[in-house]
């Protein structure tokens, strides 16, 4: 434990993931990441053992030490190398048309990996083995119904959710319905890149990850995106490399996106993000329609 109070000691909170629960810190003389799982505890060795599958396929940090489990020393912890790069949504709001489109081709790439990662069920991982508990939520609707006082929606824009809701569900009907691992938090706020190649260096905070569709993290990516030329960028590689994804791909990926945007919505006081999720959610209920006025990512019109 001495080691692990003298890191500590070097503790920087970092944003991101769980507030107060991410550190940077300085161990075996490196710069590293210290997770607590202090809200979570159980999810400690879900995250490592993910870490550690997808090693040298994805853009994950290595795994320096770990305490997954409860103990008399503490809550359990993860200590893994810091990655190099910068934050990709900073590093976007200044990059030029080809960097933009480099960053959508490798984007698009590690959707594909991702997609391709199968397992034979969806659901929460549970446990250092990622057992995977089925979701217990019922259909779409029973989800938007979970949350719709939340919403604050009124009775039209409720009535209108309904066929955005059927829509959404008949999408899901007819794509593929395999089970792959999703990173469920896939926006540029959790990669990393390097300013000078504008390669991708990291896909980190994956809390929650789980088993799921393959176009979940593509919807999560185009939630809010606004950059025809990166959007175009993304779809052409996934459309190139999974071709078994099938046609619509913007629809089918924010037909999945809805079960997020739904929870996330309904917190609409927490934070801006969730207020931009309750926003485009009001839009979606007032046009009846899964783009909600959101530009067409293949910059189409």
């Amino acid at each position: 434990m001495d080691d692990f109070e003298a890191i500590a000691a070097s503790a920087v909170p970092l944003t991101g993931g769980y507030g107060g629960e991410t550190y940077a810190v300085s161990a075996a003389g490196e710069d590293a990441v210290l997770r607590l799982y202090v809200r979570h505890p159980a999810r400690a060795a879900v995250d490592v053992s993910l870490m550690r599958l997808v090693r040298g396929l994805l853009p994950v940090p290595r795994v320096l030490d770990a305490m997954p489990e409860v103990s008399d020393q503490g809550p359990p912890y993860v200590l893994t190398e810091r990655l190099p790069g910068v934050n990709l949504e900073k590093y976007l709001e200044s990059a030029g048309d080809d960097e933009r489109r480099k960053v959508g081709e490798q984007l698009g790439d590690l959707l594909v990996r991702l997609s391709g990662m199968p397992f034979l069920d969806f659901g929460e991982f549970r446990g250092r083995e990622l057992t995977i508990e089925p979701f217990d939520a019922g259909g779409l609707t029973q989800w938007f119904n979970k949350y719709v006082e939340d919403l604050g929606l009124t009775r039209d824009q409720a009535d209108s959710m309904e066929g955005v809701l059927d829509r959404a569900e008949d999408l899901a009907a007819t794509g593929v319905d395999r089970a792959c691992l999703v990173h469920s938090d896939f926006n540029p706020k959790n990669l990393l890149v390097d300013p000078g190649s504008a390669e991708l260096t990291g896909l980190i905070d994956w809390e929650f990850a789980h088993a799921g569709s393959p176009y979940t993290d593509l919807g999560n990516l185009l939630r809010f995106c606004q950059d025809p030329v990166l959007g175009a960028a993304v779809l052409g590689v996934v459309r190139e490399k999974s071709p078994d994804l099938g046609d619509r791909l913007v629809e089918r990926g924010r037909a999945a996106d809805l079960w997020a945007l739904i929870d996330l919505a309904s917190r609409s006081a927490s934070n801006p993000v969730a207020a931009a999720a309750h926003t485009l959610i009001t839009r979606i209920a007032d046009t009846g329609d899964l783009a909600g006025g959101r530009i067409d990512p293949d910059g189409l019109h």
